[in-house]
Parts: C-alpha cells; structure tokens; sequence
C-alpha cells in the first residue's frame, strides 16, 4: 500500500493512445516493443514498481508530445510468452501531472512528476451519492448492444459505483481524447456525469442515427 510520501519524483513513461488507468482500477497490458520491455524489466527492479501511463497529445516538428496528466500503476502480475511478449497487469495507484521529461540514456521515456494535485487519489475509494444505478445499467445495456459488446451483467450489477465506473471507463471503446476527459475528472460523480455523456453521444449516434429510444 502506498502513501502519498512514498511516490517517486521520476517514474518511467509509456505512451499508449486509448489505454486508460485509473486510480483503485486494473489494466491489462501486451508488451512487446523492445524499448518497453527494457522499461517493464527495469520497473520489475524498482522498489516501487511504478509505470505512468500516459496518452500523445499532438506531434510538434516529428516528436509527438504527451498529456500533461497520466495514471501510474503497479505491475501486479506477469507472464511471459514463449515468444519473449509479456501479459501484465497494472493497479492503479494514483494520477500524477508531469513537470518535464527527463533526459535519460535509456530507450523509453521517463518524467519527473507532480503527485499533490492527485492526493486524493491515495485512500478509500471514491462514493458518489448522486448514482443513479437504474438509469445507468438501462444506458450500458444500450450501449452495450449498439457496440456488440458482452459482460457478466451479474457481477456489474452488483459491482459498487467506484468499480463500476472506473472499470466501464477503462473498457469501453472511446476516442483518446474521450479517454482523458475520463481520467482527468476531478472526481467519481464527475467521471461518471462524462461517462454517461459519452454513453449517450453514442447511442446518439453521430453519423449513425440511432437513438437512445
């Protein structure tokens, strides 16, 4: 368990556009890239074990430059592949806004970060006492067959507000910059009002006029 003293000023960074970590939440990773499994290996020294997971933002001049805002995670469990990949999985510990990047020999990126503003992120987890469960599950379930997707309706059902929220947050298949809208939310109840707006948007449609009715 971690403590807000105890986080690193500099964690190693990997950039991946759609992958969103969130605090008190897992996330399964495929690493495969040689620089990154040179960062996974080094983090599996670490004391800490912490990677930030981060998203690109935009490219300037061939560089493609990140969100100041990211999650870091704790590399819970492995396993390798007979092909030298690795399936890992990360716990959320807590968001962090990055002061700069550091200037490193190693292949992948790492940052110095600021944690204060995310301290909350650190303690139980979050409730959110304006959750409207009925209306939500009737949304996802809509959602859920727009997009052609499958879940274990038992365990979400009975899954509390925090975990449901953030873990739909995770899976479903929103933009990057949807993603870190998510992530960003200052809080559950803030999360949740911009999840349900996306869950919306898409039953809304855009280009394919369907509708929530």
């Amino acid at each position: 368990m971690f403590s807000n003293k105890d986080l690193p000023g500099v964690i190693p960074i990997f950039p991946l556009s759609g992958a969103l970590l969130l605090p008190r939440a897992n996330l399964p990773l495929q690493i495969f890239e040689p620089k990154y499994l040179q960062m996974f290996e080094d983090c599996l020294k670490s004391p800490d074990r912490l990677m930030g997971m981060i998203q690109f933002n935009y490219k300037e001049k061939g560089i493609e430059k990140l969100h100041s805002v990211g999650c870091a995670g704790r590399v819970q469990q492995f396993s390798e592949t007979p092909d030298g990949r690795y399936m890992i999985t990360l716990a959320g510990v807590s968001r962090f806004r990055i002061v700069e990047e550091q200037i490193s020999l190693s292949a992948y990126r790492k940052a110095h970060v600021d944690w204060k503003e995310f301290a909350n992120d650190i303690g139980p987890a979050e409730k959110d006492k304006a959750f409207d469960r009925d209306y939500f599950m009737k949304l996802l379930e809509k959602f859920f067959v727009y997009a052609d997707l499958k879940t274990d309706w038992n365990s979400l059902k009975d899954a509390d507000e925090e975990l449901l929220v953030n873990s739909l947050s995770i899976l479903c298949p929103f933009e990057s910059e949807d993603k870190q809208a998510l992530l960003e939310a200052p809080c559950l109840s803030a999360r949740r009002e911009t999840l349900i707006t996306l869950l919306e948007f898409s039953l809304l449609g855009g280009n394919s006029g369907r509708s929530l009715q």
